[in-house]
Formats: structure tokens, sequence, C-alpha cells
């Protein structure tokens, strides 16, 4: 099976605990995500984010309707939270977002292990478009979700590349690192 990384980062002139607070609510992600997955989410709310909490979604993919239901794996407010597929798209999804005090502002980083179902090919024709499609639209939403300028913000790149095995079972290596 094929295992992929995808980083990526973003630093705003905003306090992390806001930041923080913008990616813990569950229905901001609504907002987050383009309109041409039609993702909602399906767990009523409120949604108390923690350790172990289960979070349905649903979505449309190529035409395909999709349930996804994620776990928050590591809660750690306001610096870090994990969530991981429990069922969904993907064969792997680990999806690490940190939040770092830097320059006055938060560095916040994106760092996702994966494996698309279908394997190398299905990545290389949809999966490997689509997320950045998805990362992107992120990105450019991002600050008005904020009420800030996108001017100021910095938008790092957003890298997809396969990785062995080993590398995808430690996630410090993917860890975003501060300037």
């Amino acid at each position: 099976m094929s295992h992929y990384q995808l980083k990526t980062s973003v630093w705003v002139p905003v306090n992390r605990r806001d930041v923080f607070e913008l990616f813990s609510d569950a229905f901001k992600l609504e907002q987050m995500t383009p309109p041409f997955l039609g993702f909602s989410v399906v767990t009523p709310p409120p949604i108390e984010m923690r350790s172990g909490r289960l979070i349905d979604y649903k979505l449309r993919l190529h035409g395909f309707p999709i349930q996804w239901q994620t776990r928050i794996t590591n809660w750690e407010p306001p610096t870090q939270f994990e969530d991981t597929q429990v069922r969904g798209p993907y064969s792997l999804w680990v999806h690490k977002h940190t939040f770092s005090e830097i320059d006055g502002g938060t560095l916040m980083c994106d760092a996702v292990r994966y494996s698309a179902i279908g394997g190398a090919l299905v990545h290389r024709l949809f999966v490997k478009r689509d997320l950045r499609r998805i990362f992107e639209y992120r990105q450019k939403r991002l600050p008005d979700l904020l009420g800030i300028e996108s001017s100021g913000c910095r938008f790092e790149p957003i890298v997809i590349r396969r990785a062995a095995v080993d590398s995808c079972e430690n996630t410090g290596q993917m860890a975003c690192t501060s300037r």
C-alpha cells in the first residue's frame, strides 16, 4: 500500500487561542471545505471536542455520496489536535493540526498521513489533485473566517509526497517547523 504525506502551513497575525478555537469547531470545517464536495457535519450540535470524540460527516466525491467518521485521537488545546478516520474514503487518514506562537501571530500547520483506496493510480489520477484543491480553498477562506486581510498572512506551499511506511508512522517527522 502506498502511503503519502501532505504538509502545509499558514502564518496569521492572530493569537493562537482564536485560531485554535476556529479549527476546533467542527461546524467551521463546512465553511473551510470547497462547495464541490457538498460537505456537512452530521453529528448534532453541540460537539464537545476531546480525545475519543467521534464526528460524522457526509460529502460527495466525484458524484458519489460518502459517509466519513473521524475520531479525535489527540486533544491538547491550544497547541494541537489530531483526527483519524474511522470510516471513509481513505484506507488511512491521520490529520495533525499544530498551532505555534511565532512573530506575534500564529503558525498553523497541517500534516496528513494517508493512503488512497485504489492505490497509487487512484492517488495520481484523483486524490492528489482533490487534496490540493481542498487545502488551497481552505487557505483562501482562512483569512475571511478570522476576519483579517489575506495580505497580512504568509502561506506555505502545499507539499504532497510519497512516504515510506516508517516515516508515515512517525508524526514527529511531519511536524511543521517554525521559521
